[in-house]
């Protein structure tokens, strides 16, 4: 293995861009170069020019990664100029790899302009000096076979990448919800346990324990102002759209009506009932109830023709219950289930319940039940 390390560290520095084409062009240039001083001092001066012109079109490929418009069109003007004076018949490798860089560091529109462009001035020179009737299709073919095969490989490239992204950010949208679990699993537990404790003790005081009584009074309305906090963190930790909770967009209960009637402009009947006084809910339990019944709203509008949705939330003085039915066809969840599973997270993670299924009437039902802390 360490027999290995140097060539592969060699490998690592050549793969560099700018060693990697400095070390192209002296591989091309030096030979041709050699090939021209010696050809020269036997006699054979065409053969000489022909060498010299090979490494002046090998020159602008220095920068073909950088400005690949500009190594491009030098390389046409010197070989249009080579074609004119009778030196070289039409492009060479200096041609192939300008136009490769072409497609392959040139976005789509101005790849085609680029290729057309050489193309012609290819074809035009080839049929006026070149002496082949037939040059223009040469002419033509040398350009677009290369930038093809460079946009294919851009193509390739991009999607590689874009794999790439999409798999880091999957793998960072599974670690916040695995954390969100965790801290609810651990956190939440232990400070339901400590509140109910404390509300315990301050239940069992004996009469004339005023201080320690609000002290525990105190202690117990922390506990549960962490707990929400808590879960507004979760909410956090658990928003998939570029890391921006529910708290951004100003959901909860009281937009039900708003988003009720987004479902009958879209198509839906839908209707609302609300049952019990409303109070206001803790922030988690207020976006759970909203997401809950936008998303059933739209399963619905999804997954049945002429369905019917109703609405009924109703508010008790230990809990908040929202529930969904609509009178479509009986359907079944996607076999992703990322609808539902979203609804079972953010239903648990407020402490509640959550059922969801086909009627026996026919149609779907999603009904949960949320627990309220008592102030």
């Amino acid at each position: 293995m360490r027999f290995v390390r140097p060539f592969q560290a060699a490998w690592r520095f050549f793969r560099r861009p700018r060693v990697f084409d400095t070390v192209l062009v002296a591989v091309l240039v030096v030979p041709a170069l050699v090939a021209a001083v010696s050809s020269w001092s036997q006699g054979y001066t065409d053969v000489a020019r022909g060498a010299v012109h090979f490494a002046l079109s090998i020159l602008p490929l220095l920068v073909r990664r950088t400005r690949p418009l500009l190594a491009a069109g030098l390389v046409v003007a010197l070989d249009v100029v080579g074609i004119a004076t009778g030196v070289v018949g039409g492009g060479n490798a200096g041609s192939i790899i300008a136009f490769y860089s072409v497609g392959r560091y040139t976005p789509g529109r101005t790849t085609v302009i680029a290729a057309a462009a050489g193309g012609v001035a290819y074809a035009t020179s080839l049929e006026l000096f070149g002496g082949n009737p037939g040059g223009w299709v040469a002419g033509l073919l040398a350009t677009a076979v290369p930038v093809a095969f460079g946009q294919l490989v851009r193509v390739r490239a991009e999607l590689r990448e874009r794999a790439r992204r999409e798999v880091a950010d999957s793998a960072v949208r599974a670690e916040r919800r695995r954390i969100a679990r965790e801290l609810h699993d651990v956190v939440a537990h232990h400070l339901s346990v400590i509140n109910a404790l404390v509300g315990g003790a301050r239940a069992t005081l004996p009469p004339g324990q005023n201080v320690t009584r609000e002290a525990l009074a105190g202690a117990e309305q922390t506990a549960r102002q962490a707990l929400a906090e808590m879960r507004q963190l979760l909410d956090v930790l658990r928003a998939d759209g570029g890391g921006t909770a529910d708290a951004a967009t100003g959901v909860g209960a009281a937009r039900l009506p708003a988003l009720v009637e987004e479902a009958k402009t879209a198509g839906l009947p839908a209707s609302l009932t609300v049952t019990g006084e409303p109070v206001p809910l803790p922030t988690a339990v207020d976006h759970a109830v909203y997401r809950i019944v936008q998303e059933a709203l739209t399963n619905t509008r999804k997954h049945t023709v002429g369905a019917r949705a109703s609405v009924l939330l109703a508010y008790d003085p230990a809990a908040i219950e929202v529930e969904v039915l609509d009178d479509g066809a009986a359907k079944l969840p996607s076999a992703s289930g990322l609808g539902l599973g979203g609804m079972a997270e953010r239903v648990a993670l407020c402490g509640g319940d959550l059922w969801t299924g086909p009627r026996l009437e026919g149609g779907f039902r999603v009904h949960a039940r949320i627990p309220l802390e008592r102030k």
